[in-house]
């Protein structure tokens, strides 16, 4: 879970996260979450520019059934553990900056399998440091990456992925060292 200063993402008094059908219980949240998303996951996924739309489009798509803020901004800060995610007056311009610098890469298009493993790596490092919602970056940012290197001429071999060393990769890369998760993404290509 996330830390946040007067949260009002949650319910009074507690640490759940608001949500569409009042539920209260953090395990029973966390339960609803992961089913629905799952499923939404499996469904095709929003068409776009691969732009900052594009990916907010992803959220909304991903958690629509359980947050009315799905696809939204985040207006608190936010931190896990003594990592702090950029300040909710800065996703903005943090969003549009890395979106145009990969609309200004061509998607990574026309990289080798290797110089593209580093260009995603370094994509997805900054894309983590935004934190640009509350809840479902991670999911997100998946969900897009997916899509963004099919589209481009790099399919995933999503199958061999490990959720415990994408995790240690991202938290990495979030520290600065963008070398496992760049590795990690150039073994599922």
């Amino acid at each position: 879970m996330y830390d946040a200063v007067s949260d009002p993402y949650c319910y009074p008094g507690t640490t759940v996260l608001r949500n569409l059908l009042d539920i209260r219980d953090q395990s029973t949240l966390d339960r609803y979450e992961a089913e629905v998303t799952a499923v939404r996951a499996e469904q095709p996924v929003p068409s776009g520019a691969f732009d900052v739309a594009h990916y907010c489009a992803f959220h909304r798509h991903l958690f629509q059934d359980v947050y009315d803020w799905a696809g939204l901004y985040r207006t608190v800060r936010i931190a896990k553990g003594s990592s702090a995610f950029c300040y909710p007056e800065y996703i903005e311009p943090q969003m549009v900056r890395l979106f145009s610098r990969l609309q200004a890469d061509d998607y990574f298009r026309h990289c080798s399998q290797r110089d593209f493993a580093a260009s995603a790596a370094h994509f997805l490092a900054e894309l983590n440091s935004i934190h640009p919602f509350r809840e479902g970056n991670g999911r997100t940012q998946l969900a897009f990456f997916i899509h963004l290197a099919e589209a481009f001429g790099h399919p995933l071999h999503v199958k061999r992925m490990d959720p415990t060393a994408v995790m240690a990769a991202m938290i990495s890369s979030f520290l600065g060292d963008e070398r496992q998760l760049r590795d990690l993404i150039d073994t599922l290509l």
